[in-house]
């Protein structure tokens, strides 16, 4: 079945020039020896912010070895067709950018930077799900002073075909769902996921797991220990969650993909939720050699404070060390939900981290090489899963660009992700809250 056509609307390569024979007034602070940022805006979208460099007199361009993505806006089928219909009965659609001097964010209510200037660039969308566009690079003139000097905000606007195969979970994870591709109105099965509990009977599997980091750690000296946390046959103290475990199988009946709870989810002491200090996690699982071999580990936790969400770690793991390498690390709102999305190209303003969805309260989760390994393997967007808030039926809709799947087995590796994502949500539920009957052993029901 064919992916779903989808474009990637870009907005980078930001820079700031003021003249030299500015002078601002004294109550205004010069942007050049101050933070600058914008507010980027796309009709239907929510609005994304951004640093905005100051760019010296003499330099003709923003001084970037690569170009840097502030804001990304993904557009399926429908985004296009309804931004289409607007542009027939309005204005022109055009993605707006606020640049403002001073720090983001308010004091004592008051948003505390001053609007420098403002930009609107048309976007002409047609064509864009094929071929790739750009609407705007170079500089433009931004408000003006006393004596009638402008600011120049140097700019780079471009929309690129982006496809991706779209999977829908017919059910919630732990109630094992079959997994459709989506194509339009079309709809196949393509997986089908088998929920599990993982316990001192599953000899095959667990052993698998042990031998391969055993010899993981004898081949990487000094590299992070991964068994460690993979748990141990006794019980563990306190209030815990364990030995969730969802295979994905092809129409075969062939398992593609696994994700197994390797660190339980436990009340930290005195308390009723999983800290970010002692995160449960999942390894997702590829087959290989005859035997599961771990692709990433995700970690999760519950925020404390006003955001009180489901926080979360995404480490790909690769073949020839046991340390993993962060791709994506954000929160989600327990509440609304949100989505999971890893996004090596950008997000607002976070220079190539992982995309938070607009619920989240994003997290730093480092700079990121394009030399470097997975980077050169892993570029753009790489896949996105929506995740319900609690007590709420969650079906995961999941998107993964074309680019990262050349077999089946990336596909699924990719739903499992999807799926433990999902499953962290209930894992992380406070422990006074009682979880679907699924989710627990047949014992613990009899308990």
């Amino acid at each position: 079945m064919d992916p779903c056509p989808f474009v990637r609307l870009t907005v980078g390569n930001l820079g700031l020039k003021i003249p030299v024979a500015t002078k601002p007034a004294r109550s205004v602070v010069h942007p050049s020896s101050s933070p600058c940022f914008c507010k980027i805006k796309l009709k239907g979208f929510p609005v994304q912010t951004g640093v905005v460099p100051f760019v010296p007199p003499e330099n003709p361009s923003p001084d970037n070895q690569q170009q840097t993505v502030t804001a990304t806006f993904h557009l399926n089928k429908s985004d296009l067709e309804k931004l289409a219909a607007k542009s027939i009965f309005a204005k022109k659609i055009c993605v707006k950018i606020s640049i403002y001097t001073g720090r983001r964010g308010k004091t004592c209510g008051v948003n505390s930077g001053k609007l420098l200037g403002k930009v609107s660039v048309p976007l002409d969308l047609a064509g864009t799900e094929s071929k790739a566009s750009v609407f705007h690079n170079g500089w433009i003139c931004v408000g003006k002073d006393t004596k009638g000097s402008s600011a120049q905000f140097h700019l780079n606007v471009k929309a690129e075909p982006d496809p991706r195969f779209v999977f829908q979970f017919d059910g919630e994870p732990e109630c094992s769902p079959q997994v459709f591709q989506i194509q339009g109105n079309i709809k196949q099965p393509v997986f089908t996921c088998k929920f599990s509990f993982r316990n001192t009977g599953d000899r095959n599997q667990r052993s698998s797991f042990v031998l391969y980091y055993r010899s993981l750690q004898s081949e990487t000296s000094g590299a992070r220990s991964w068994l460690s946390s993979f748990g141990s046959e006794r019980e563990r103290p306190g209030k815990e969650r364990k030995g969730w475990s969802i295979t994905v199988h092809d129409l075969s009946g062939s398992p593609v993909a696994a994700a197994s709870m390797v660190t339980p989810f436990v009340a930290s002491p005195g308390s009723d939720r999983v800290s970010r200090s002692n995160p449960g996690s999942w390894l997702i699982l590829r087959p290989g050699d005859d035997t599961w071999k771990p692709w990433g580990r995700l970690e999760a936790w519950r925020e404390r404070g006003a955001s009180d969400g489901l926080g979360y770690r995404f480490e790909l793991i690769p073949d020839s060390a046991a340390a993993g390498i962060v791709l994506a690390e954000s929160t989600l709102s327990s509440n609304k939900g949100g989505k999971f999305c890893i996004d090596l190209g950008a997000n607002s303003g976070n220079g190539g981290r992982a995309t938070p969805s607009p619920a989240c309260s994003p997290r730093s989760s480092g700079d990121y090489g394009y030399g470097l390994w997975p980077y050169c393997m892993y570029r753009g967007f790489v896949m996105s899963a929506g995740v319900e808030g609690e007590g709420k039926c969650s079906k995961p809709n999941v998107e993964v660009s074309v680019q990262h799947v050349s077999c089946t087995e990336d596909a699924a590796a990719f739903v499992a992700l999807a799926a433990a994502i999902d499953l962290s949500m209930d894992a992380c539920r406070l422990f006074s809250q009682r979880l679907r009957k699924e989710l627990y052993p047949n014992q613990d029901l009899l308990g």
